[in-house]
């Protein structure tokens, strides 16, 4: 291997957090809604025995996050799945910072052997890059990164699923609820709340996709975000949901990494209030069994079993590498016991009409902005004035594999945006 003296140029680059979007985008959406994820050129990589192969992981928490666990999940189990020893071969680095340590922690594992380096947060990403200028021969991926393009480097790469698609689905369970709830007379205000962690564009992607779901069962659903400014951090999300539901919002959606949200509202449905729970990455009925409508979930391991079947085939991995429900990448946990009647059913047909690409899930027929149908879009936040719409449809995750959505729609107030 050998090292570059770039390290200090590439130091300045700053984190953004970690959804928003700032890498350039040239490349048009494809009108099709099947259209193919971004792949920008990539270089390739010399095919290895996989014996003698030793992947590095970097996650920002541990185990005790849902989010990074499933990250951790998901690399262990494509690394097993493509016969790896994971005691030889994978080495995992845990409560890595969005800082110089992450730079560190790259290096540690690169001069470890590692040959291919993945981290889970896009504030690992400038030191990701850092080190990725200095260890030319080692493939560093960035998961939910967006500047692998636009580096410069060949062996910096991005990878992100369709999330988008599962927040939708779990929002058109959210919305049979608030209809079953509405049709008993239970509730009068179909008044949804979401837990965000930052006003990035991966959050408003996420939580605008749920919104839509709900209102393709209530069309006169309305929701209010809070924000926390953490990824994660069960107190702040438990005051979030509880300052939401004091405003009267029935279900509290969220993007945030804890289970402070739904173990909030399971205590407000046991104490008598109407309130119901989805949640994200993983299924949260342990913690509201009763609360817990579903989960959004992303399937990690099938990026990290077909980026390193790539590598282990000496094949080009892309600069940027994003898909969704038809290769199984996104899901929804199991459906709880307070969900509607026929919300399986309703599930089943809305995942086929992904699948099929009947479903757009961003077509500006569904949505408004200050009260008009977009029919183009180039101010999405370091997209470089690319175009993201294509006869009446957002494609999100085409042009670069990080969600790019960050147009705030009709029906939908933040509370906090700072």
């Amino acid at each position: 291997m050998k090292k570059r003296i770039l390290a200090l140029l590439l130091g300045g680059v700053m984190v953004l957090g970690l959804a928003a979007c700032s890498s350039s985008g040239s490349q048009s959406p494809s009108p099709s809604a099947s259209a193919p994820a971004a792949s920008a050129p990539a270089g390739s990589t010399p095919a290895e025995p996989a014996s003698a192969v030793k992947v590095g992981g970097i996650m920002l928490h541990d185990e005790n996050s849902g989010y990074d666990m499933a990250h951790i999940e998901g690399l262990t189990t494509a690394c097993k799945n493509l016969g790896l020893d994971l005691d030889t071969q994978l080495i995992i680095k845990y409560n890595v910072p969005e800082d110089e340590n992450c730079y560190d922690a790259a290096v540690d594992l690169a001069e470890q052997g590692c040959t291919i380096i993945f981290s889970d947060s896009y504030g690992h990403q400038s030191y990701m890059q850092q080190a990725a200028s200095e260890f030319e021969d080692v493939i560093f991926i960035s998961c939910t990164g967006d500047n692998a393009a636009a580096s410069g480097l060949a062996n910096l790469k991005n990878i992100f699923p369709y999330t988008y698609e599962s927040r939708y689905v779990s929002g058109v369970v959210a919305g049979m609820k608030l209809k079953e709830l509405l049709d008993a007379g239970t509730v009068t205000d179909p008044y949804v709340g979401y837990v965000g962690a930052y006003p990035y564009a991966e959050v408003v992607s996420g939580y605008t996709a749920f919104f839509l779901g709900i209102r393709s069962i209530v069309p006169e659903a309305h929701m209010d975000v809070q924000y926390t400014q953490s990824w994660y951090d069960p107190a702040k999300e438990s005051e979030a949901a509880n300052a939401l539901m004091a405003r009267g919002c029935v279900i509290i959606g969220q993007h945030a990494d804890s289970t402070g949200a739904p173990s909030a509202v399971q205590a407000a449905l046991d104490g008598g209030k109407t309130a119901y729970s989805v949640g994200y990455n993983v299924d949260m009925l342990s913690v509201a069994p009763a609360a817990a409508l579903t989960s959004a979930q992303n399937v990690w391991s099938v990026l990290y079993q077909t980026t390193l079947d790539k590598f282990l085939k000496g094949e080009e991995i892309p600069a940027d590498f994003a898909t969704g429900i038809k290769d199984g990448a996104v899901s929804i946990s199991a459906l709880g016991q307070s969900c509607a009647e026929g919300t399986a059913e309703k599930v089943e047909e809305v995942w086929a009409g992904l699948k099929d690409g009947s479903l757009n899930i961003f077509d500006c027929a569904n949505f408004t902005v200050g009260g008009e149908h977009l029919t183009s879009y180039t101010e999405s936040y370091g997209m470089n004035g690319a175009e993201t719409i294509t006869d009446g449809v957002f494609y999100e995750s085409v042009i670069r594999s990080a969600p790019y959505f960050d147009l705030r729609i009709d029906g939908i107030t933040e509370l906090t945006a700072e």
